[in-house]
C-alpha cells in the first residue's frame, strides 16, 4: 500500500469529505440522513466539533483524502461530557484494506489526550459487519442492539450500540471539569 497519512483535517479537506459523507448517505445504511448535507453544512458541522474542542481526522493516501473520522459529544446534557460518539466513512472503493481502522485508533488516541473517558459507537445497521468488526478489534464491547428504528431505501433498520472506555475510563472521577 502506498504511503498513508492520518492528520487533523481542515477546512480545504471538507470538499472530499463531503463527497465521501454524500455516497454515504446515498448509497449506505451506516448514516440514517436521507439528503447529503451540501459543503456549508459539511463546514458548518466540522466547525462546530472544532470549536467543541473534539478531533477531526482525516487519512490521505497519495496525497489524496480518502477518509475521515471525527469524535462528537455523545448527548448534550452536561453529566455526559467525558463521553464522545465516533463516525468514521471512507471513500467506497477503499473499504476491506485496515484504514478505517487506523483512523479510529488515531480517533481513540486523540480522544484519550483530551481527557475523554468513554467512546460509544452508534453504527447504522445490524448487517453493517465491517464496522461492527472494525469497532471490535478497537476494543469496543457490544452493548446492545435497538431493533428496526430507521427507515431507510425502504426497509427497517437497526443501529448497533458499542462502548469503549478512553484512558482511565470510568475507574477513576477525572479532576478537571469539562
Amino acid at each position: 500500500m502506498s504511503s498513508l497519512e492520518i492528520r487533523p483535517a481542515n477546512v480545504a479537506d471538507l470538499p472530499v469529505v463531503t463527497d465521501v459523507y454524500a455516497d454515504a448517505v446515498r448509497f449506505g445504511t451506516a448514516t440514517f440522513e436521507l439528503v447529503p448535507p451540501d459543503l456549508a453544512e459539511m463546514t458548518r458541522r466540522f466547525q462546530a466539533l472544532i470549536d467543541g474542542g473534539f478531533p477531526y481526522l482525516v487519512a490521505v493516501l497519495d496525497e489524496r483524502v480518502i477518509g475521515y473520522a471525527y469524535a462528537g459529544a455523545y448527548r448534550p446534557r452536561p453529566a455526559y461530557r467525558f463521553t464522545v460518539e465516533n463516525s468514521v466513512y471512507l471513500q467506497p472503493a477503499i473499504h476491506r484494506r485496515g484504514i478505517g481502522r487506523q483512523l479510529l485508533q488515531r480517533l481513540i488516541a486523540e480522544c484519550e489526550a483530551r481527557g475523554f473517558r468513554q467512546m460509544i459507537a452508534v453504527i447504522g445497521d445490524s448487517a453493517n459487519a465491517g464496522s461492527i468488526g472494525v469497532h471490535a478489534k478497537c476494543g469496543f464491547e457490544m452493548i446492545g442492539t435497538h431493533p428496526s428504528v430507521g427507515l431507510k431505501f425502504g426497509r427497517w433498520l437497526d443501529t448497533v450500540m458499542m462502548q469503549r472506555a478512553l484512558g482511565e475510563g470510568a475507574s477513576t472521577v477525572p479532576s478537571t471539569d469539562r
